[in-house]
């Protein structure tokens, strides 16, 4: 058989990780022959825009540069399958798309939307009696798809942004005048990246000195109180806010009204906003700073575990498929904290698609401004070892995407 392979929605640094474990893992097995990859997701299969990944992968450097390599090397989509009751003929285009090539199937990498798309075609294929299997293979930085663990992006994502704020807190401690930072952090609903930054704690740091998640009620007055509070005992005062916190009874233009292909609102500003309404309030230095796609990007800093299992669970979807699983999602089952211990198992796409999971109530302190210390738990294992990058000429050294897609 001949199988297809495409990456969708945001990149990470583990996307291609995982990408390189459903080839790796089809190389293995005899019974796989050509590996096709899709250009720019289900676009790409709707296009017949696919490229043989033998060809373009060839050689073990070749692997590990991947593995090393941030965002999608196919090149990534928003595109959201509609229903096969209002648009019949997309699925007869990827249908005839996937016979001309003799694909039997198909992994989709990707978040809870792209889990939509597995779920539509799995039960497509299903109902119209056609032989091809379709796997979903889990990727964000957000950490929000249900029925697993955590996600592969979300170690090394949250790698960084811990180091970024130990990096800013060093920075904003060296004058002698009080100041407030306020960091923005990515997470539209679901605030666990933003959380993880707790894991500084667990080094003796106090900074985050406040954290605030979309998961709580956000008060500007309560949160300007909670700044004069520390700033009553601590000269430099880091606040991390995710980037999904309600302020539109503040300011309505940080929810334009624009939304993507999924209803997603477009998200504008949130700590410059604050940064403006802390000025007012205190006489400080107060500075925002939105570390933006650095978080979802820089492969420098990533979470070797992360890496590690984004690969595996890559080629653990190859082995279910082979087995005969079909319309599900590779999921990270936890058993153990410590030693940390973790199992992969298929779970059914329906059950992730569409749907988000919310950082625990549990773990978030009373005043919601900060997050308990028996998260530390779970987040500490997620970014734990480090990569060894090849580099050249003191730069780190990228499987490069015209490879793929000239």
């Amino acid at each position: 058989m001949n199988i297809a392979v495409a990456q969708s929605g945001g990149p990470t640094c583990a996307i291609n990780a995982s990408l390189l474990g459903v080839i790796k893992e089809a190389l293995r097995n005899p019974e796989i022959n050509t590996i096709f990859g899709a250009v720019n997701g289900i676009e790409g299969v709707i296009d017949d825009h696919l490229v043989n990944l033998k060809s373009a992968i060839r050689t073990n450097e070749d692997m590990e540069l991947l593995r090393q390599t941030p965002s999608t090397v196919l090149g990534s989509c928003r595109y959201k399958l509609p229903p096969v009751e209002e648009n019949s003929e997309v699925y007869k285009k990827i249908t005839d798309c996937f016979d001309r090539h003799g694909i039997k199937a198909f992994f989709y990498i990707g978040g809870n939307d792209s889990m939509d798309t597995v779920a539509k075609l799995s039960a497509y294929f299903n109902k119209n009696n056609i032989d091809i299997k379709v796997m979903g293979v889990p990727k964000t930085i957000d950490n929000d798809l249900c029925e697993t663990d955590h996600t592969p992006g979300f170690g090394s994502a949250a790698k960084y942004v811990a180091t970024s704020i130990q990096e800013i807190t060093r920075d904003s401690s060296v004058y002698s005048i009080k100041s407030v930072t306020i960091v923005e952090i990515m997470g539209r609903h679901a605030g666990w990246l933003a959380a993880s930054s707790c894991t500084l704690h667990a080094n003796g740091e106090v900074a985050p000195h406040l954290i605030y998640l979309p998961e709580c009620d956000f008060s500007i007055e309560k949160f300007l109180e909670d700044i004069k509070k520390k700033l009553e005992v601590y000269k430099a005062v880091i606040v991390v806010v995710s980037e999904g916190i309600d302020l539109s009874k503040l300011d309505a233009n940080l929810r334009s009204g624009q939304t993507d292909a999924f209803g997603h609102q477009f998200l504008n500003g949130v700590g410059k906003c604050l940064e403006g309404i802390v000025k007012d309030a205190f006489s400080c230095k107060v500075r925002s700073i939105e570390l933006n796609v650095m978080q979802r990007c820089s492969s420098h800093i990533s979470s070797r575990t992360d890496i590690d299992e984004a690969e595996r669970i890559g080629s653990y979807a190859v082995k279910a498929m082979m087995a005969g699983h079909t319309g599900k999602m590779m999921a990270f089952k936890r058993i153990l904290d410590m030693p940390y211990t973790v199992v992969i198992e298929p779970v059914d796409a329906t059950l992730v698609a569409n749907n988000e999971k919310f950082f625990p109530k549990e773990w978030i302190n009373n005043e919601q401004n900060n997050i308990k210390d028996e998260a530390l738990a779970y987040f500490l294992p997620l970014i734990e070892g480090e990569q060894v990058i090849k580099m050249q000429n003191g730069l780190p050294v990228h499987y490069k995407v015209g490879n793929i897609l000239d």
